[in-house]
């Protein structure tokens, strides 16, 4: 059973979120900010966070910052209409998906189980396969990118299976239709968002300037290419 956690300041909010979540067959907990989060973490493992961006104290932003310096924990952020540059920066952030208020508790539940089946996704079959790329390794059985010093650099779900779509396909042009295609292995459903920003995110991993590409390229008006050399 995944567990869920809602935090919200809206009472109302959390409640309905969590009487529609377990009637789902999830297990839900509740938080009003971060620091009844913290606690929660504390407590045990929790798969993914439907979080507020406008939370009292430490926000919505600021937690997704934190998380995301040491946890691949799932975050689908929840926002007003009119947070378009907090949901921007939201997923700049490392935060996997959004949804704005008012929203239908059936979209909730669409985004939830198409983050929760990446997060679980089997490992690859093919035991101890590593694809090497510039002095770094990704271990595509065991989930896992190191660096060229030898130290494990964080991916998202998300982010590590961009990577590994690209590190299977050097030198080949790949459309955002494609990589989506690639990554999320037929569990898309019509809320994803834009790869570009999963690209960005990913640039700031691998490259040694993100701002001048080597490695995941531009080709423009068609796509992104991975252009450094995998064995």
């Amino acid at each position: 059973m995944n567990t869920i956690a809602v935090v919200d300041d809206d009472p109302i909010t959390r409640e309905t979120l969590k009487a529609y979540l377990e009637g789902e067959g999830y297990r839900v907990m509740l938080a009003r900010d971060g620091d009844q989060l913290s606690a929660l973490l504390a407590r045990g493992r929790i798969d993914l966070l439907l979080l507020d961006i406008r939370l009292p104290g430490k926000d919505g932003l600021a937690v997704t910052r934190e998380l995301r310096a040491t946890s691949n924990i799932g975050i689908i952020l929840i926002t007003g209409r009119s947070d378009r540059m907090d949901r921007l920066i939201g997923l700049e952030l490392g935060a996997d998906d959004y949804i704005t208020k008012p929203f239908e508790p059936r979209e909730i539940l669409a985004r939830t189980r198409s983050l929760l089946r990446r997060i679980a996704k089997p490992t690859r079959p093919a035991g101890g396969r590593v694809k090497r790329f510039d002095g770094w390794e990704l271990h595509l059985d065991k989930r896992r990118l190191r660096d060229p010093g030898g130290e494990d650099a964080r991916l998202t779900s998300a982010e590590f299976e961009l990577l590994a779509a690209f590190v299977e396909n050097p030198g080949r042009v790949l459309s955002r239709d494609d990589l989506l295609d690639l990554t999320l292995r037929g569990d898309s459903v019509p809320y994803d968002r834009s790869i570009d920003r999963l690209v960005r995110r990913l640039r700031r991993v691998v490259e040694p300037d993100p701002a001048e590409p080597t490695r995941i390229v531009t080709v423009h008006g068609m796509g992104y290419m991975f252009q450094a050399a995998v064995d």
